[in-house]
Protein backbone atom coordinates (compact mmCIF):
# COMPACT_ATOMS: atom_id res chain seq x y z
CA UNK A 1 0.00 0.00 0.00
CA UNK A 2 1.53 3.52 -0.88
CA UNK A 3 1.75 5.57 2.07
CA UNK A 4 1.63 9.40 1.55
CA UNK A 5 3.32 10.72 4.79
CA UNK A 6 6.55 10.94 4.76
CA UNK A 7 5.96 12.94 1.14
CA UNK A 8 2.92 14.65 3.37
CA UNK A 9 5.92 15.39 6.05
CA UNK A 10 8.03 17.13 3.91
CA UNK A 11 5.31 19.22 1.93
CA UNK A 12 4.30 20.51 5.31
CA UNK A 13 7.42 21.25 6.76
CA UNK A 14 7.87 22.72 3.08
CA UNK A 15 4.45 25.11 4.14
CA UNK A 16 5.60 25.65 7.32
CA UNK A 17 8.96 27.51 6.02
CA UNK A 18 7.12 29.45 3.60
CA UNK A 19 5.11 30.49 6.29
CA UNK A 20 8.12 32.04 8.11
CA UNK A 21 9.13 34.21 4.62
CA UNK A 22 6.28 35.74 4.81
CA UNK A 23 7.25 37.81 8.19
CA UNK A 24 10.21 39.38 5.96
CA UNK A 25 7.50 41.36 3.71
CA UNK A 26 5.38 42.37 6.82
CA UNK A 27 8.04 44.07 8.63
CA UNK A 28 9.15 45.80 5.18
CA UNK A 29 5.64 47.04 5.06
CA UNK A 30 5.64 47.64 8.80
CA UNK A 31 8.47 50.00 8.16
CA UNK A 32 6.91 51.71 5.45
CA UNK A 33 3.70 52.60 7.37
CA UNK A 34 1.28 51.97 4.99
CA UNK A 35 -0.96 49.25 6.90
CA UNK A 36 -0.26 46.40 5.19
CA UNK A 37 1.66 44.70 7.36
CA UNK A 38 -1.34 43.00 9.22
CA UNK A 39 -1.57 40.91 6.09
CA UNK A 40 1.39 38.78 5.77
CA UNK A 41 0.52 38.57 9.78
CA UNK A 42 -2.38 36.58 9.06
CA UNK A 43 -0.78 34.80 5.77
CA UNK A 44 2.57 33.67 7.79
CA UNK A 45 0.11 32.66 10.90
CA UNK A 46 -2.09 30.39 8.88
CA UNK A 47 0.00 29.12 6.04
CA UNK A 48 2.54 27.86 9.46
CA UNK A 49 -0.50 26.48 10.83
CA UNK A 50 -1.94 24.50 8.19
CA UNK A 51 2.13 23.26 7.25
CA UNK A 52 3.02 22.48 10.95
CA UNK A 53 -0.70 20.28 11.30
CA UNK A 54 0.41 18.25 7.79
CA UNK A 55 3.76 17.59 9.01
CA UNK A 56 2.56 16.53 12.61
CA UNK A 57 -0.05 14.58 11.42
CA UNK A 58 2.40 12.55 8.85
CA UNK A 59 5.36 12.44 11.14
CA UNK A 60 4.95 8.95 12.89
CA UNK A 61 5.44 7.63 9.11
CA UNK A 62 9.25 9.41 8.47
CA UNK A 63 11.57 6.67 6.77
CA UNK A 64 15.25 7.15 6.22
CA UNK A 65 14.69 7.20 2.46
CA UNK A 66 11.95 7.65 0.12
CA UNK A 67 11.05 5.48 -2.77
CA UNK A 68 10.48 6.45 -6.48
CA UNK A 69 7.06 6.78 -6.19
CA UNK A 70 7.27 8.63 -3.67
CA UNK A 71 9.73 10.55 -5.16
CA UNK A 72 7.79 11.72 -7.73
CA UNK A 73 4.73 12.23 -6.02
CA UNK A 74 6.91 14.88 -3.76
CA UNK A 75 8.96 16.85 -5.95
CA UNK A 76 5.14 17.19 -7.87
CA UNK A 77 3.91 17.83 -4.80
CA UNK A 78 5.29 20.56 -3.32
CA UNK A 79 5.06 22.80 -6.59
CA UNK A 80 1.07 22.55 -6.24
CA UNK A 81 1.27 23.50 -2.63
CA UNK A 82 3.44 26.13 -2.21
CA UNK A 83 1.91 28.32 -5.01
CA UNK A 84 -1.42 27.64 -2.82
CA UNK A 85 -0.46 29.53 0.13
CA UNK A 86 2.04 31.29 -1.41
CA UNK A 87 -1.27 33.31 -3.38
CA UNK A 88 -2.74 33.97 0.16
CA UNK A 89 -0.80 38.22 0.54
CA UNK A 90 -1.76 38.34 -2.49
CA UNK A 91 -6.06 37.91 -2.14
CA UNK A 92 -5.57 39.29 1.16
CA UNK A 93 -3.49 42.33 0.43
CA UNK A 94 -3.70 45.70 -1.87
CA UNK A 95 -4.09 43.59 -5.14
CA UNK A 96 -7.23 42.07 -4.01
CA UNK A 97 -6.62 39.35 -6.43
CA UNK A 98 -9.27 36.40 -7.20
CA UNK A 99 -7.64 32.98 -6.76
CA UNK A 100 -7.41 32.28 -9.76
CA UNK A 101 -5.13 35.33 -10.45
CA UNK A 102 -3.46 35.09 -6.94
CA UNK A 103 -2.35 31.39 -7.68
CA UNK A 104 -1.00 31.86 -11.61
CA UNK A 105 1.59 34.91 -9.71
CA UNK A 106 2.35 32.32 -7.40
CA UNK A 107 2.82 29.73 -9.67
CA UNK A 108 4.69 32.30 -12.42
CA UNK A 109 6.58 33.13 -8.96
CA UNK A 110 8.13 29.71 -7.64
CA UNK A 111 8.26 28.51 -10.93
CA UNK A 112 10.69 31.57 -12.08
CA UNK A 113 8.71 32.01 -15.27
CA UNK A 114 8.00 35.85 -14.51
CA UNK A 115 4.55 35.97 -16.14
CA UNK A 116 2.63 38.86 -14.59
CA UNK A 117 -1.17 39.35 -13.90
CA UNK A 118 -0.50 42.47 -12.00
CA UNK A 119 -0.55 46.01 -13.41
CA UNK A 120 0.30 48.89 -11.18
CA UNK A 121 3.18 47.54 -9.64
CA UNK A 122 4.85 51.27 -9.12
CA UNK A 123 2.43 51.75 -6.63
CA UNK A 124 2.14 48.57 -4.96
CA UNK A 125 3.29 48.64 -1.54
CA UNK A 126 7.16 47.21 -0.65
CA UNK A 127 5.68 44.39 1.09
CA UNK A 128 3.80 42.83 -1.88
CA UNK A 129 6.72 43.64 -4.20
CA UNK A 130 9.73 42.05 -1.90
CA UNK A 131 7.14 38.82 -1.73
CA UNK A 132 7.34 38.42 -5.37
CA UNK A 133 11.18 38.26 -5.26
CA UNK A 134 11.20 36.09 -2.52
CA UNK A 135 8.82 33.28 -3.95
CA UNK A 136 10.79 33.84 -7.18
CA UNK A 137 14.40 33.48 -5.37
CA UNK A 138 12.76 30.57 -3.20
CA UNK A 139 11.86 28.67 -6.52
CA UNK A 140 15.48 29.12 -8.02
CA UNK A 141 16.86 27.44 -5.33
CA UNK A 142 14.10 24.92 -5.20
CA UNK A 143 14.93 23.94 -8.85
CA UNK A 144 18.48 23.92 -8.22
CA UNK A 145 17.97 21.02 -5.56
CA UNK A 146 15.26 19.25 -7.50
CA UNK A 147 18.16 19.24 -10.83
CA UNK A 148 21.19 18.21 -9.29
CA UNK A 149 19.47 15.48 -6.63
CA UNK A 150 16.02 14.31 -7.76
CA UNK A 151 15.97 14.34 -11.08
CA UNK A 152 18.71 12.53 -11.94
CA UNK A 153 17.45 10.13 -9.31
CA UNK A 154 14.54 9.98 -11.42
CA UNK A 155 15.77 9.63 -14.69
CA UNK A 156 14.05 12.83 -16.23
CA UNK A 157 14.67 13.69 -19.28
CA UNK A 158 18.28 12.67 -19.57
CA UNK A 159 19.00 14.56 -16.68
CA UNK A 160 20.49 10.85 -15.19
CA UNK A 161 23.58 12.10 -17.22
CA UNK A 162 24.57 14.68 -13.92
CA UNK A 163 23.69 11.84 -11.07
CA UNK A 164 27.32 11.57 -10.50
CA UNK A 165 27.27 15.65 -10.67
CA UNK A 166 24.35 15.40 -7.64
CA UNK A 167 27.44 13.24 -5.51
CA UNK A 168 25.52 9.96 -6.13
CA UNK A 169 22.02 10.10 -4.16
CA UNK A 170 21.09 6.97 -4.99
CA UNK A 171 19.14 5.45 -1.99
CA UNK A 172 19.11 8.33 0.54
CA UNK A 173 17.26 11.23 -1.41
CA UNK A 174 16.41 13.28 1.11
CA UNK A 175 20.01 13.00 3.54
CA UNK A 176 22.05 13.59 0.58
CA UNK A 177 19.83 16.56 -0.73
CA UNK A 178 20.60 18.60 2.71
CA UNK A 179 24.60 18.06 2.35
CA UNK A 180 24.27 19.03 -1.68
CA UNK A 181 21.67 21.82 -0.33
CA UNK A 182 23.85 23.72 1.87
CA UNK A 183 26.73 23.78 -0.32
CA UNK A 184 24.56 25.35 -3.32
CA UNK A 185 22.87 27.74 -0.53
CA UNK A 186 25.73 29.26 0.36
CA UNK A 187 26.92 29.83 -3.19
CA UNK A 188 23.49 31.36 -4.37
CA UNK A 189 22.77 33.27 -1.39
CA UNK A 190 26.69 34.73 -2.16
CA UNK A 191 26.12 35.48 -5.83
CA UNK A 192 22.61 37.30 -4.89
CA UNK A 193 24.28 39.56 -2.41
CA UNK A 194 27.03 40.23 -4.99
CA UNK A 195 23.96 41.16 -7.44
CA UNK A 196 22.43 43.27 -4.90
CA UNK A 197 25.82 45.25 -4.52
CA UNK A 198 26.26 45.57 -7.86
CA UNK A 199 22.65 46.97 -8.40
CA UNK A 200 23.15 49.37 -5.55
CA UNK A 201 26.81 50.80 -7.33
CA UNK A 202 25.06 51.60 -10.29
CA UNK A 203 22.44 53.66 -9.12
CA UNK A 204 19.40 51.76 -8.33
CA UNK A 205 17.91 52.61 -4.47
CA UNK A 206 18.51 49.66 -2.04
CA UNK A 207 15.72 47.84 -2.28
CA UNK A 208 14.76 48.11 -5.82
CA UNK A 209 18.32 46.56 -5.85
CA UNK A 210 17.25 43.89 -3.48
CA UNK A 211 14.14 43.00 -5.62
CA UNK A 212 15.68 42.92 -8.34
CA UNK A 213 18.90 40.85 -7.21
CA UNK A 214 16.20 38.11 -6.12
CA UNK A 215 14.63 37.88 -9.58
CA UNK A 216 17.61 38.38 -11.58
CA UNK A 217 19.73 35.44 -9.80
CA UNK A 218 16.71 33.07 -9.76
CA UNK A 219 16.33 33.96 -13.64
CA UNK A 220 12.49 34.73 -12.61
CA UNK A 221 12.12 38.19 -14.23
CA UNK A 222 9.43 40.14 -11.90
CA UNK A 223 9.79 43.77 -11.36
CA UNK A 224 8.98 46.45 -9.45
CA UNK A 225 7.75 48.52 -12.01
CA UNK A 226 5.68 48.23 -14.95
CA UNK A 227 8.29 48.55 -17.60
CA UNK A 228 10.68 45.87 -16.06
CA UNK A 229 13.97 46.57 -16.51
CA UNK A 230 12.92 49.54 -18.77
CA UNK A 231 13.10 51.72 -15.71
CA UNK A 232 16.99 51.13 -15.53
CA UNK A 233 19.23 52.12 -18.30
CA UNK A 234 22.74 51.81 -19.21
CA UNK A 235 25.00 50.12 -16.37
CA UNK A 236 22.29 48.27 -14.80
CA UNK A 237 21.74 45.94 -17.84
CA UNK A 238 25.24 45.08 -17.99
CA UNK A 239 24.88 44.42 -14.20
CA UNK A 240 21.84 42.14 -15.36
CA UNK A 241 23.25 40.16 -17.87
CA UNK A 242 26.16 39.08 -15.79
CA UNK A 243 24.18 37.81 -13.15
CA UNK A 244 21.61 36.28 -15.46
CA UNK A 245 24.49 34.52 -17.41
CA UNK A 246 26.21 33.37 -13.64
CA UNK A 247 22.90 32.11 -12.45
CA UNK A 248 22.28 29.64 -15.96
CA UNK A 249 25.34 27.90 -15.23
CA UNK A 250 25.87 24.60 -13.34
CA UNK A 251 25.67 25.66 -9.31
CA UNK A 252 27.92 22.52 -8.96
CA UNK A 253 30.28 24.17 -11.03
CA UNK A 254 30.59 26.51 -8.08
CA UNK A 255 30.69 24.54 -5.31
CA UNK A 256 34.03 22.89 -6.97
CA UNK A 257 35.24 26.01 -7.83
CA UNK A 258 34.89 26.93 -3.86
CA UNK A 259 36.96 23.68 -3.58
CA UNK A 260 40.03 24.73 -5.61
CA UNK A 261 39.39 23.34 -8.99
CA UNK A 262 39.19 26.42 -10.93
CA UNK A 263 39.19 24.69 -14.29
CA UNK A 264 35.32 23.29 -14.41
CA UNK A 265 33.89 26.18 -16.12
CA UNK A 266 36.44 25.65 -19.06
CA UNK A 267 36.31 22.48 -19.27
CA UNK A 268 32.36 22.11 -19.21
CA UNK A 269 31.42 21.91 -22.67
CA UNK A 270 27.83 22.58 -21.83
CA UNK A 271 29.36 25.94 -20.66
CA UNK A 272 31.04 26.32 -23.73
CA UNK A 273 28.11 25.87 -25.95
CA UNK A 274 26.03 28.40 -23.65
CA UNK A 275 28.36 30.75 -23.82
CA UNK A 276 29.04 30.59 -27.70
CA UNK A 277 25.25 30.62 -28.33
CA UNK A 278 24.98 33.75 -26.62
CA UNK A 279 27.82 35.60 -28.56
CA UNK A 280 26.55 34.72 -31.74
CA UNK A 281 22.94 35.70 -31.23
CA UNK A 282 23.71 39.09 -29.25
CA UNK A 283 26.34 39.77 -32.58
CA UNK A 284 23.63 39.08 -34.63
CA UNK A 285 20.89 41.01 -33.13
CA UNK A 286 23.19 43.83 -32.47
CA UNK A 287 24.60 44.10 -36.20
CA UNK A 288 20.70 43.65 -37.24
CA UNK A 289 19.86 46.43 -34.85
CA UNK A 290 22.52 49.34 -36.13
CA UNK A 291 21.46 48.07 -39.99
CA UNK A 292 17.95 48.80 -39.60
CA UNK A 293 17.47 50.91 -36.73
CA UNK A 294 19.41 54.73 -35.57
CA UNK A 295 20.99 52.30 -32.73
CA UNK A 296 24.29 53.83 -31.31
CA UNK A 297 26.55 50.81 -31.96
CA UNK A 298 27.04 50.63 -28.09
CA UNK A 299 22.86 50.80 -27.57
CA UNK A 300 22.50 48.14 -29.93
CA UNK A 301 25.33 45.92 -27.99
CA UNK A 302 23.75 46.74 -24.55
CA UNK A 303 20.32 46.05 -25.59
CA UNK A 304 21.01 43.01 -27.89
CA UNK A 305 23.01 41.52 -24.87
CA UNK A 306 20.29 42.36 -22.04
CA UNK A 307 17.43 41.28 -23.73
CA UNK A 308 19.17 38.10 -25.53
CA UNK A 309 20.58 37.16 -22.26
CA UNK A 310 16.62 37.58 -20.45
CA UNK A 311 14.60 35.33 -22.99
CA UNK A 312 17.39 32.58 -23.44
CA UNK A 313 18.05 32.14 -19.48
CA UNK A 314 14.18 32.30 -19.41
CA UNK A 315 14.11 35.06 -17.04
CA UNK A 316 11.66 37.06 -18.67
CA UNK A 317 13.14 40.89 -18.11
CA UNK A 318 12.89 43.49 -21.25
CA UNK A 319 14.17 46.59 -21.08
CA UNK A 320 12.32 47.35 -24.32
CA UNK A 321 9.54 46.51 -26.53
CA UNK A 322 11.28 43.89 -28.62
CA UNK A 323 8.06 43.50 -30.74
CA UNK A 324 9.22 46.40 -32.46
CA UNK A 325 12.44 44.89 -34.24
CA UNK A 326 10.52 43.57 -36.69
CA UNK A 327 10.28 39.91 -38.06
CA UNK A 328 13.33 38.45 -37.96
CA UNK A 329 14.39 39.36 -34.49
CA UNK A 330 10.56 38.45 -33.15
CA UNK A 331 11.13 35.16 -34.55
CA UNK A 332 14.70 35.22 -33.41
CA UNK A 333 13.51 35.68 -29.45
CA UNK A 334 10.56 33.17 -29.81
CA UNK A 335 13.25 30.59 -30.87
CA UNK A 336 15.57 31.52 -28.33
CA UNK A 337 13.58 31.20 -25.39
CA UNK A 338 13.41 27.27 -26.03
CA UNK A 339 16.79 26.84 -25.62
CA UNK A 340 17.82 27.85 -21.78
CA UNK A 341 20.70 27.78 -20.10
CA UNK A 342 22.37 25.23 -18.20
CA UNK A 343 21.57 21.48 -16.11
CA UNK A 344 21.43 22.41 -12.46
CA UNK A 345 21.10 26.00 -12.91
CA UNK A 346 18.18 28.17 -12.15
CA UNK A 347 17.57 28.57 -15.76
CA UNK A 348 14.45 26.86 -17.81
CA UNK A 349 13.52 25.48 -21.07
CA UNK A 350 14.55 22.48 -22.93
CA UNK A 351 18.35 23.56 -22.00
CA UNK A 352 21.63 23.54 -23.84
CA UNK A 353 22.52 19.82 -22.80
CA UNK A 354 19.84 18.23 -24.51
CA UNK A 355 20.51 19.80 -27.65
CA UNK A 356 23.95 18.47 -27.38
CA UNK A 357 23.18 15.17 -26.65
CA UNK A 358 20.33 15.46 -29.32
CA UNK A 359 23.02 16.55 -32.19
CA UNK A 360 25.48 13.92 -31.39
CA UNK A 361 22.65 11.13 -31.26
CA UNK A 362 22.04 12.92 -35.12
CA UNK A 363 25.84 12.38 -35.63
CA UNK A 364 26.16 9.05 -34.87
CA UNK A 365 23.32 8.20 -37.02
CA UNK A 366 24.37 10.09 -40.27
CA UNK A 367 27.58 8.23 -39.59
CA UNK A 368 25.71 5.02 -39.36
CA UNK A 369 24.12 5.83 -42.72
CA UNK A 370 27.71 6.14 -44.43
CA UNK A 371 28.92 3.41 -42.67
CA UNK A 372 26.28 0.69 -41.93
CA UNK A 373 29.38 -1.36 -40.69
CA UNK A 374 30.82 0.75 -38.30
CA UNK A 375 30.22 0.89 -35.07
CA UNK A 376 29.63 4.74 -33.28
CA UNK A 377 28.81 5.69 -29.92
CA UNK A 378 27.58 9.18 -29.44
CA UNK A 379 29.31 11.25 -26.97
CA UNK A 380 28.96 13.78 -24.27
CA UNK A 381 31.44 15.74 -23.06
CA UNK A 382 34.45 12.63 -23.92
CA UNK A 383 32.04 10.12 -22.21
CA UNK A 384 30.12 7.33 -24.27
CA UNK A 385 26.00 7.94 -23.30
CA UNK A 386 24.21 5.04 -23.14
CA UNK A 387 20.75 4.16 -24.83
CA UNK A 388 18.65 5.01 -21.31
CA UNK A 389 20.12 9.02 -21.68
CA UNK A 390 19.70 9.45 -25.05
CA UNK A 391 16.06 7.67 -25.23
CA UNK A 392 14.99 10.08 -22.43
CA UNK A 393 16.17 12.94 -23.79
CA UNK A 394 14.43 11.89 -27.15
CA UNK A 395 10.99 10.98 -25.35
CA UNK A 396 11.73 15.12 -23.47
CA UNK A 397 11.59 16.72 -27.01
CA UNK A 398 9.07 14.20 -28.02
CA UNK A 399 6.74 15.43 -24.96
CA UNK A 400 7.69 19.09 -24.85
CA UNK A 401 6.43 18.88 -28.59
CA UNK A 402 3.33 17.48 -27.89
CA UNK A 403 2.82 19.34 -25.07
CA UNK A 404 2.72 22.88 -26.64
CA UNK A 405 1.02 21.96 -29.23
CA UNK A 406 -1.86 20.55 -27.67
CA UNK A 407 -1.57 23.68 -25.05
CA UNK A 408 -1.31 25.94 -28.05
CA UNK A 409 -4.77 24.00 -29.21
CA UNK A 410 -6.22 24.31 -25.93
CA UNK A 411 -5.52 28.48 -25.34
CA UNK A 412 -7.05 28.66 -28.65
CA UNK A 413 -10.25 27.03 -27.89
CA UNK A 414 -10.57 29.36 -25.31
CA UNK A 415 -10.57 32.11 -28.03
CA UNK A 416 -6.96 33.16 -27.67
CA UNK A 417 -5.33 34.33 -31.25
CA UNK A 418 -2.80 32.10 -32.48
CA UNK A 419 0.24 34.47 -32.05
CA UNK A 420 -1.28 34.71 -28.30
CA UNK A 421 -1.98 31.04 -27.78
CA UNK A 422 1.34 29.59 -29.09
CA UNK A 423 3.59 32.14 -27.64
CA UNK A 424 1.36 31.87 -24.40
CA UNK A 425 1.78 27.70 -24.56
CA UNK A 426 6.15 28.46 -24.97
CA UNK A 427 6.75 31.14 -22.62
CA UNK A 428 4.72 28.49 -19.79
CA UNK A 429 6.35 25.43 -20.70
CA UNK A 430 9.76 27.20 -21.29
CA UNK A 431 9.09 29.11 -17.92
CA UNK A 432 10.54 32.28 -19.85
CA UNK A 433 7.80 34.75 -19.02
CA UNK A 434 6.71 37.60 -21.96
CA UNK A 435 4.77 35.74 -24.61
CA UNK A 436 4.45 37.41 -28.24
CA UNK A 437 1.96 40.06 -29.80
CA UNK A 438 0.32 43.21 -27.59
CA UNK A 439 -1.04 41.37 -25.22
CA UNK A 440 1.20 38.83 -23.34
CA UNK A 441 4.31 40.52 -24.89
CA UNK A 442 7.18 42.58 -23.73
CA UNK A 443 4.97 45.56 -23.06
CA UNK A 444 2.13 43.97 -21.85
CA UNK A 445 1.19 41.03 -19.54
CA UNK A 446 -1.35 38.38 -18.70
CA UNK A 447 -4.27 39.74 -17.02
CA UNK A 448 -6.59 40.01 -20.13
CA UNK A 449 -6.81 36.40 -20.58
CA UNK A 450 -9.63 34.30 -19.61
CA UNK A 451 -9.27 32.18 -16.39
CA UNK A 452 -9.58 29.24 -18.28
CA UNK A 453 -6.59 30.19 -20.29
CA UNK A 454 -4.47 31.35 -16.80
CA UNK A 455 -5.37 27.83 -15.30
CA UNK A 456 -3.87 26.56 -18.15
CA UNK A 457 -0.80 28.26 -18.41
CA UNK A 458 -0.38 27.66 -14.78
CA UNK A 459 -0.60 24.35 -15.52
CA UNK A 460 1.73 24.63 -18.43
CA UNK A 461 4.58 26.47 -15.75
CA UNK A 462 4.17 23.65 -13.44
CA UNK A 463 5.09 20.53 -15.92
CA UNK A 464 7.57 22.90 -17.82
CA UNK A 465 9.46 23.48 -14.15
CA UNK A 466 9.76 20.08 -13.18
CA UNK A 467 10.67 18.55 -17.28
CA UNK A 468 7.40 17.45 -18.07
CA UNK A 469 8.08 13.67 -17.48
CA UNK A 470 8.09 13.86 -13.12
CA UNK A 471 4.74 15.53 -13.35
CA UNK A 472 3.22 13.15 -16.51
CA UNK A 473 4.68 9.96 -14.66
CA UNK A 474 2.13 10.41 -11.69
CA UNK A 475 -0.98 10.05 -14.04
CA UNK A 476 0.23 6.70 -15.33
CA UNK A 477 -1.16 3.36 -14.34
CA UNK A 478 1.99 1.43 -14.39
CA UNK A 479 3.53 3.92 -11.92
CA UNK A 480 0.77 3.44 -9.29
CA UNK A 481 0.93 0.00 -9.50
CA UNK A 482 5.12 -0.19 -9.77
Amino acid sequence: MFDIRPVAYVIGLLVAVLGVTMLLPMLVDLAEGRGEWHVFLQSAVLTMFSGGLIALASANGVKEGLSIQQTFLLTTGVWVALPIFGAIPFVLGATEARFVDAFFEAMSGLTTTGSTVFSGLDDLPKGILLWRGLLQWLGGIGIIVVAMVFLPELRVGGMQIFRSEAFDTMGKILPRATEISASISTIYIAITIGCATSYYIVGMNFFDATVHALTTVSTGGFSNYDASFGTFQGPAEYVASLFMICAALPFVRFVQMTKGNYQVFWKDSQIRAFLGTIAILVFITAFTLTQIFPHHPEQAFREALFNIVSIMTGTGYASVDYMGWGPFLISVFFFIGLIGGCAGSTSCSIKIFRYQLLFASIKVQLRKIRSPHGVFLPRYAGRPVGDDVLNSVISFFVFFVISMGVLSVALGMTGLDLITSVSGAATALANIGPGLGPEIGPAGNFAGLNDTAKWMLAIGMLLGRLELLAVYAIFTVSFWRA
